[in-house]
């Protein structure tokens, strides 16, 4: 790499010049052979082609993984609309879930259990962040995150409902989701999870058709004040695909 192109790749760290170049990093023969299959691969340092002290130096991680690579972020992380939503799908939606370790694990959830859309206001974390994309540990490969303007993502909601799609939102005063009509259909429909500290916004509790919670065991015992936002999309999504 030249001394320009490794001041570039630094630079991949802060989300500006990762929307400004159109690239993402990652690290890791794993994470980067999964990514390798769908996005265009830019930059492969290697132990074959660098210095493996020059790729730890240019490593984010506490811990070098041993090789980096530059990817082209793809088109569709900008670009959604309700006229792609389809009936017998189901789509996670996130309302500004902003840790980006919660962000990694929930897309390498949807990932397991088959949620190939992921829709998300732009106070969510940016899922090409290189803590994010590590998290992931592939799963960016299969599963697609879309970034709307706060306006946008409610609108989709809205229109989604509209269409008769149902909106599922986790609320503490919901629906046990292990009632038998607590669901409505486990095949289609968007799964709205909430900001770490403040849950759905009151624009998203609104639109929400379907309120459920989790429970707590055993019933009314004391314990936490609530789940993990990361903890709770498994928790649902296993129950959906149960």
């Amino acid at each position: 790499m030249t001394q320009n192109e490794i001041k570039q790749l630094r630079s991949l760290r802060q989300k500006k010049y990762r929307d400004e170049y159109g690239l993402f990093v990652a690290e890791g023969d794993k994470c980067i052979g999964e990514l390798s299959k769908s996005f265009e691969l830019v930059h492969h340092l290697t132990p074959a082609n660098t210095p493996l002290k020059e790729i730890e130096r240019l490593s984010s991680l506490q811990t070098p993984q041993g090789s980096i690579a530059v990817f082209r972020k793809p088109a569709y992380a900008d670009r959604w609309s309700a006229a792609e939503l389809r009936s017998n799908t189901l789509y996670l939606a996130l309302d500004e879930v902003q840790d980006p370790g919660n962000l990694g694990t929930i897309i390498r959830t949807a990932d397991w259990f088959g949620v190939k859309h992921i829709l998300c206001s732009t106070g969510t974390a940016d899922c090409f962040a290189p803590k994010v994309v590590q998290a992931t540990m592939g799963a960016l490969a299969r599963v697609q995150v879309h970034y709307l303007p706060q306006p946008a993502f409610i609108d989709v909601l809205k229109k989604a409902a509209a269409q008769g799609l149902p909106i599922y939102g986790t609320l503490l005063d919901g629906n046990n989701i292990y009632a038998p009509d607590a669901i409505a259909t486990k095949r289609s429909g968007i799964i709205v999870m909430g900001n770490e500290g403040n849950g759905l916004s009151e624009a998203v509790r609104r639109i929400v058709t379907h309120r459920l919670r989790i429970p707590s065991y055993p019933p009314n015992a004391p314990t936490s004040e609530s789940l993990n936002v990361a903890i709770a999309t498994a928790i649902i999504l296993a129950e959906f695909r149960r």
